[in-house]
């Protein structure tokens, strides 16, 4: 099985390229220009046991803004070419993350109907930034381009957390651990796990 997407994207804003194979062990190599969101991909590559090469260049100088969004658009891309028909995939799959005072759940339909449900995030974070660099806002910004352009439902929802680095990293594993669960091969399933015949 060759499940391995490559795109490249190129605006006035950024230059994004991303390589990411389903069936990797964990391997990734994460350049942005944004510390605390190479942090996330990295976690995210190493918990959903992807390969993943992030190249990106971007205006941080104005604001992160533009480079984390245009990179989550081209991330989700990647893993819709990946992905191919989704022959034999689990389709479903859902993961909890505690880290620390932190609980995230996530749940995952790899459906080919892209929607993102995003819910519980303490409102006191909305303006605070991560490390100087990264904005707490952009959590939702970066789980809606990767549903939307990997045509996935995506259901995120924080149940308790007070450290906004603790929640955003727990919502990054378990969304990386959904992924995994719902593109792995299931041996029961030989065809297209839809009654419908296509995803």
């Amino acid at each position: 099985m060759n499940r391995v997407g490559k795109v490249d994207r190129t605006t006035k804003e950024s230059s994004i390229s991303v390589v990411v194979d389903l069936d990797g062990t964990g391997e990734v190599e994460v350049s942005t220009g944004v510390p605390f969101f190479d942090h996330m991909l990295h976690a995210f590559g190493v918990h959903g046991s992807l390969d993943l090469r992030v190249q990106a260049t971007g205006d941080v100088h104005l604001d992160a803004h533009h480079t984390v969004e245009d990179t989550a658009i081209v991330l989700g891309q990647a893993i819709r070419q990946a992905l191919g028909d989704k022959k034999g995939i689990r389709r479903f799959g859902d993961a909890w993350i505690p880290m620390d005072e932190t609980l995230a759940h996530a749940a995952i339909d790899v459906s080919g109907r892209p929607y993102c449900v995003h819910v519980g995030e303490p409102p006191e974070f909305t303006t605070f930034t991560i490390g100087g660099n990264y904005p707490f806002v952009l959590n939702r910004h970066v789980f809606e381009s990767l549903s939307f352009h990997a045509q996935i439902a995506l259901h995120v929802r924080v149940v308790h957390g007070r450290d906004p680095h603790h929640i955003a990293e727990a919502e990054y594993k378990a969304i990386a651990r959904a992924l995994r669960a719902a593109t792995e091969p299931d041996p029961r399933a030989g065809g297209i796990p839809s009654t419908k015949g296509v995803l």
